[in-house]
């Protein structure tokens, strides 16, 4: 026995071949389809947000380990894989600015800053999309293709109109890089064929999706409203490679169960009832942080024990939190829904208001069919985008004198190009063309810079002014009556306000001279 050597070590003790490199190497092979389908989609700006974002995120994770000293880790391809995937979440025209910040906040915030790979407790592509979607929100929301802007179909759909699911599930619809819905269903099944993923979390996450927009999604079981859900939105990414992470989702099956169940809700939840940019982003993220309970539920039986899965029992304090954050959430949804009808009273009364502020001559205002036909005749796209940007006519209405002449024109236009969002204004025009003023229905810009665009000291440069276009000028002290004096520190929200007033004029000019 003493000539014997006995190798002591630490478990596990049986080892397989299957290692880290292996399963991001499984990965980035699953996601080719999608990739070589957005690059041929949107070609050379799409590829050169899929390369900044992936040299970042790998870049990213070299320049910590080497301030750091810790053990070089980009060899193990997970940096590769967080920049791939946050990038072919992304629109297809963001500027090169978003995927660098979006990697390096996936890295160093959610990855490197947490311990590196295994010790993050969120998605790091994920929780990257939602950083931009929360600090970019204009540039993150444009799915502007060669120039030209449209609805998302999602979008299209919820207002309404009728899409093609071919064009979606093909990937030819406007949407992120990664949008062939054809592509991801070929590369989640590529993962789960060669062992990368089991399928507890994506058909968990997939049917109770489906089921919770059956119930609630106002159209019942229609297979092509159900489809372009499927289809859209992230649905298909989020489900087979976001959500099936191996670090940030349950151990057991019983649990993935769960958890891609809790996915599915939460994201129907967030569509249906939310107003966000993004639904299975956020789900995704916020059932991450429920990982670590949800894994305390479920017990695998011991080896030779009879019987499946044991249940822990809850915790009080857990169940405790969840009971008050039912009610609350409850109350809350309780007094939206009493209160919805005046909300909406309150909204339409604002907007007559705006009306006769802009139209002071009319008494009544009522709709023009010419003039509604030409608004709907945009179809939700841009009013001439290589002009005046991102800018939408929402309704154009006819003010009517006390004798039934008609006193002048009100248009609502809305531009996208806001440094915080969108900037909606009524614009009131004489019959002869002449501005008589402008009001805003929606204006959440910064306070103490944007917002001042609200004040009269801005607005009233528009007032009494006949002219085929204004310009801005941010250099201050106009002379001409069309020269509109910007807000010192706010040039973006002056600039997004000019071009919804000159839409207004050059829609005038089309449709009503």
């Amino acid at each position: 026995m003493n000539d014997k050597l006995l190798n002591l070590s630490s478990s596990p003790h049986v080892r397989g071949r299957l290692t880290t490199q292996n399963v991001m190497f499984t990965v980035i092979l699953a996601l080719i389809p999608a990739t070589v389908s957005g690059i041929c989609r949107y070609r050379l700006h799409a590829f050169l947000v899929i390369a900044v974002s992936v040299l970042s995120a790998v870049l990213s994770e070299f320049i910590f380990d080497s301030v750091t000293k810790r053990p070089d880790t980009i060899r193990d391809g997970s940096a590769f894989v967080t920049g791939l995937l946050l990038a072919l979440s992304l629109s297809p025209s963001v500027p090169l600015y978003i995927p660098f910040l979006g990697a390096i906040f996936a890295i160093l915030f959610v990855k490197c800053f947490f311990g590196g790979l295994g010790k993050n407790f969120m998605n790091p592509a994920v929780t990257a999309r939602c950083f931009l979607l929360l600090s970019f929100g204009s540039a993150m929301t444009n799915y502007a293709v060669d120039g030209v802007s449209g609805a998302t179909p999602l979008a299209a759909l919820r207002a309404g109109e009728v899409i093609s699911v071919s064009k979606l599930f093909l990937g030819l619809s406007d949407g992120v890089i990664g949008g062939s819905a054809l592509a991801l269903l070929i590369g989640g099944l590529f993962l789960w064929v060669s062992g990368g993923i089991t399928l507890e979390i994506p058909v968990s996450c997939i049917a109770a999706f489906t089921v919770f927009m059956t119930i609630f999604g106002g159209h019942g079981p229609d297979p092509v409203f159900l489809a372009a859900h499927i289809c859209g939105g992230g649905t298909l990414m989020g489900a087979f490679f976001m959500a099936t992470d191996p670090v940030t989702s349950p151990m057991t099956s019983l649990g993935q169960i769960l958890f891609g169940s809790v996915i599915g809700v939460l994201a129907g939840l967030f569509r249906v009832f939310g107003s966000a940019a993004d639904s299975f982003s956020y789900a995704i993220i916020l059932s991450n942080i429920l990982v670590p309970f949800i894994d305390r539920l479920p017990v695998p039986k011991p080896l030779g024990h009879k019987g499946g899965y044991r249940i822990r029992r809850f915790p009080k304090a857990a169940v405790s939190l969840t009971a008050i954050t039912l009610i609350a959430g409850l109350a809350l949804s309780s007094i939206y829904m009493v209160t919805r009808d005046r909300i909406e009273e309150q909204e339409q009364a604002a907007k007559a208001a705006s009306w006769q502020e802009v139209c002071p001559d009319a008494e009544s205002f009522a709709a023009d069919g010419t003039l509604s036909a030409a608004v709907d005749s945009l179809a939700g796209a841009p009013y001439d985008e290589s002009r005046f940007g991102r800018t939408y006519i929402n309704e154009a209405v006819t003010g009517i004198a006390g004798d039934g002449s008609v006193a002048g024109y009100v248009l609502s236009v809305t531009s996208a190009e806001g440094y915080d969002g969108t900037v909606t204004v009524s614009v009131g025009l004489s019959p002869d063309g002449t501005v008589n003023g402008i009001a805003f229905t929606e204006l959440h810009e910064t306070a103490g810079m944007g917002m001042l665009c609200g004040e009269d000291a801005f607005r009233g440069q528009f007032s009494q002014v006949k002219t085929d276009a204004f310009v801005l000028n941010k250099s201050g002290n106009s002379s001409a009556d069309n020269e509109i004096d910007s807000v010192s520190g706010a040039s973006t929200t002056s600039g997004a306000v000019v071009d919804a007033v000159n839409t207004a004029l050059a829609f005038y000019a089309a449709n009503m001279q």
